[in-house]
Formats: C-alpha cells, structure tokens, sequence
C-alpha cells in the first residue's frame, strides 16, 4: 500500500508537485495522467524515493518513506522512461549485478534471475549483451531489473514510450499479468493505454491532482448519461412519446443514423436505465436494434482538466470525482 499525503515540491520559486495526496491500496493498476510538465515524472521520483519532498509524508507498506528509505526500497520496483541499463553487460550480467545491489536475501540468485527473465519473456537473449538489443527488448530488460527482489509495488514511467506496435501490445500483456498480483502505479500519455489497463486514474495538472475516478466515472458525461438506441426507420415518433413518459429521462433526440432503415434515439437520464429504456420501447412495439452507452471520449476528458492551471486560481483544487 502507498499512502501519499499532502506532498509538496518546490525549487526555489518553482513549485512542482502541490499538496498533493492520494492512497494505492494492493493490488490493481492504477494510471498517472497529466500534460508534460504536469508533475507526473517528479511524483513518481518522490515515490520511488529517488527525491525527497519539501513538506508532506509518504507511507510505504506502513513504513515512513523518509525515516526507512532501506525498508520502502524492498518493496518498489522502478522502471524509468530511459531504464539505467549498462548496455556493455549481457542480460544475465546485469540482473545479476542489480539482485546484487539491491541486497536480495532469501532466495537463490541464479534461479530468481531465471524465473524473472521468464516472466518477462526474455530468457532467450539473457546471454546477449544489452547493446545489441532492441528497444523492446531493452525495455524488457528494465521492467526486470525492476522486478528483482519480487516487489509488490511496481513504478513504471512511460513503459512503451518509443515501441513499435506488436511491442507496445506485448507490454501492456505484460503489465496486465503483473497488475494481477502487485500495485502498479502507470505513467502514459497513450490514452488508449489507461482505458485497456486501468482501474483508476490519477490526473495532475500542474502538480495537482484535478482528478482520481475510475475511467468509465471520467468519461460519462457531467450532465447524466446517454444512451444511443438504434430503431427502425419510421418509429422515431412512437419511441420518443414512450421514452418522454418515463420520469428519470432529461431529454431525448432523433437523429439520423448511419445503417440505411434505421433512426437513432439519443436518451440523456439522471442513471443507467437501459433496462428501463428497452422495456419501454418494447411495451410499444418499437423495433430496437441496439442499444448503448454513450460515452466522452478520454481525450476529451484529459483536455478538459488539463487546459487550466489550477494554482492560478488561488491554492489548490479538490477533485469532486
């Protein structure tokens, strides 16, 4: 568990993380959204103990990060954008030297060395030098050595950040199957990367945080949820003399659609009716071919919180999500 509370950062003038606070319970994946310059690559240094904070406290696992730096350390696993690999080293060199400085005890090096290129699918190249990797391999190497010691939290900064597609696909498999079992904390600017991987997303802005909801909370609509139904040319009128009738329903719309013979209904209600919809269309013979959710693009949702900046406005912002 991470328990993040009212941190700050600041150089000189400069304030670069703000108050900032949040809790990572065990297990799941958890993404980290801002702009560039948002304070996403400094909170993760703060976590990772790699920078100290100006004010405010960090837990790891019930341990003060700033009294026992040693202890947090064994539990967090930390893959920079650019991974620190030394590229002269083959594979198997180099996580050697990594179990070494990170004082692993407990188990056998050779064999945890061998179960962790296996988890990352690089025990084929474990004997080639680092150097003559690609970048994908080279990323592979470095999520190992973050995972040596078997921490149970994982800090991973823009993991698939310069991967060609098969790659990038292969890593968030990879980053999957890890979520299973430990805290991941995920930095991206690849949205579609928070929506296929994420549980909950953190959104910064200017060192602070605007947001903290699960994605699918993030991209509903503020003013209710919509549903998009797809009927049969001609009924428009029956459906919407059914669907105004039902109480929770705040507006609702034809449109055209795109499938020939057919005519949408956009439903805008205070919840998820769905059912409600569907019963109701059904009760009058109205012909429905699908029916959906409809929701706001992430882009959208990013852009929204991050064209501000929040500490213009005097102090700092309490997300309401």
């Amino acid at each position: 568990m991470i328990e993040v509370s009212n941190i700050t950062k600041t150089y000189g003038a400069r304030t670069v993380v703000s108050n900032l606070s949040f809790t990572l319970p065990s297990g799941g994946i958890v993404g980290l959204l801002g702009p560039n310059g948002a304070g996403k690559t400094t909170t993760m240094n703060l976590l990772t103990g790699f920078l100290a904070p100006t004010a405010g406290r960090i837990c790891i696992d019930g341990h003060d990060l700033k009294h026992h730096p040693q202890r947090c350390a064994r539990h967090i696993g930390f893959l920079p954008e650019q991974p620190p690999l030394y590229t002269d080293m083959t594979v198997k060199a180099f996580l050697g030297f990594v179990y070494d400085i990170k004082g692993v005890r407990g188990q056998n090096s050779k064999a945890h060395i061998l179960e962790t290129c296996q988890q990352t699918d690089i025990a084929d190249v474990s004997n080639r030098v680092i150097g003559h990797l690609s970048r994908g391999y080279r990323q592979r190497v470095g999520l190992a050595a973050a995972l040596i010691g078997d921490p149970d939290i994982l800090v991973l900064d823009e993991p698939t950040i310069g991967l060609d597609p098969k790659q990038i696909r292969d890593f968030r498999a990879l980053i999957a199957s890890l979520g299973v079992s430990r805290t991941v904390l995920l930095s991206t600017h690849i949205l579609p990367e928070v929506s296929a991987l994420c549980e909950r997303v953190l959104v910064l802005n200017h060192g602070v945080l605007v947001a903290d909801a699960p994605p699918s909370v993030l991209t509903t609509p503020v003013s209710g949820i919509q549903s998009l139904i797809r009927i049969a040319d001609g009924q428009g009128t029956a459906a919407l003399a059914a669907l105004n009738k039902l109480p929770d329903v705040l507006t609702c719309r034809s449109q055209a659609a795109a499938e020939a013979g057919c005519v949408d209904i956009v439903v805008q209600t205070k919840t998820d009716m769905r059912p409600q919809l569907l019963q109701a269309l059904t009760a009058q013979n109205v012909s429905v071919f699908s029916l959906g959710r409809v929701e706001q693009p992430l882009e959208d949702m990013f852009l929204s919180l991050t064209l501000e900046d929040p500490l213009s406005k005097g102090g700092t912002h309490e997300s309401n999500l």
